[in-house]
């Protein structure tokens, strides 16, 4: 399996990080074999990094056997042909324990997700991340910030840990993730628009680069299309595109964002790749409105 350097992550960075469903059994048991074909859509396509055991892969419902699980399952089907993130979260041990795991599985970096815990000190965020990039044996760490609100002194901070290597930026707030930049300017640290396609025009404004995208488990050459306009500045072609993709979004923004991995699955049974049913507290089924929404969708981008 090809190893990747950190400056090769690092760059990989600035491309789309596509975040893996996970796909289950009609038995509610994790199915990795049924991930192989996306992976391959999503190499071929150009995809330039993948993300197993992010919030698409459902990990906050996952069992933390299922996401040891993933993490090898994950980084085996991507076979060294793109870089892959492991997401790791939640109680300290649990962090650490996956940690752990996604090295020895061959991952090339760790995505730490925010923690979710009602009582969460600045200082013990940074503690927290030192010690889940301490547990990898030194892996590359990008940071999943969803909530800025633990103030830009504690941000960067963060930033300033060995080994951070990017930040997933998941605010819509680019005015405050430049004030991030400006405070950090002195690393080379990858900020990557953490809100999809659709948010990734603004923060590429302030300096972004790159974005996060669940669209690539079912229409990854989109994704890609709306890189390379961006990266070439071509802003009329990037708008038109995520213009095109906005209805699916939108469809994933319904219930509180409770069909934002609901409406993937959906998509992928509909292309004959079925990955089984999101676990609760997701939405499903969808409703018959949005189901609906969702076929004819398909159906036009098949045109």
């Amino acid at each position: 399996m090809t190893a990747f350097t950190f400056s090769q992550l690092r760059a990989a960075l600035n491309g789309i990080s596509g975040i893996l469903v996970t796909p289950f059994d009609d038995q509610d048991q994790i199915a990795p074999r049924k991930l192989a074909p996306i992976v391959d859509r999503a190499v071929d396509a150009g995809v330039h990094c993948l993300v197993v055991n992010g919030n698409t892969s459902e990990f906050y419902g996952l069992s933390p056997e299922e996401a040891v699980s993933m993490a090898h399952a994950a980084t085996e089907l991507v076979g060294g042909r793109a870089p892959v993130l492991g997401g790791v979260g939640r109680d300290i041990g649990q962090a650490c324990r996956l940690a752990r795991e996604s090295a020895r599985a061959g991952a090339s970096g760790l995505m730490v997700h925010q923690l979710p815990d009602p009582f969460v000190a600045p200082r013990g965020v940074v503690e927290y991340v030192k010690r889940v990039g301490d547990a990898s044996g030194g892996l590359p760490i990008v940071l999943y910030l969803r909530n800025e609100g633990i103030g830009l002194a504690a941000i960067e901070a963060l930033c300033r840990l060995p080994g951070v290597v990017g930040i997933k930026w998941a605010s819509p707030t680019p005015l405050l993730m430049g004030e991030a930049m400006r405070r950090c300017a002195d690393l080379d640290l990858a900020w990557v628009c953490g809100l999809a396609e659709i948010w990734a025009p603004p923060l590429y404004a302030m300096g972004a680069r790159g974005f996060t995208s669940g669209l690539i488990n079912v229409k990854p050459a989109h994704s890609v299309a709306i890189h390379q306009a961006l990266e070439a500045a071509d802003y009329p072609r990037a708008r038109v595109l995520i213009e095109q993709m906005r209805a699916f979004e939108s469809l994933r923004a319904e219930e509180q964002n409770g069909c934002n991995v609901s409406v993937v699955k959906a998509a992928l049974q509909l292309l004959g790749q079925d990955c089984g049913a999101p676990r609760p507290p997701a939405a499903w089924p969808l409703t018959e409105a949005s189901a609906q929404a969702l076929r004819q969708l398909l159906a036009g981008w098949r045109d």
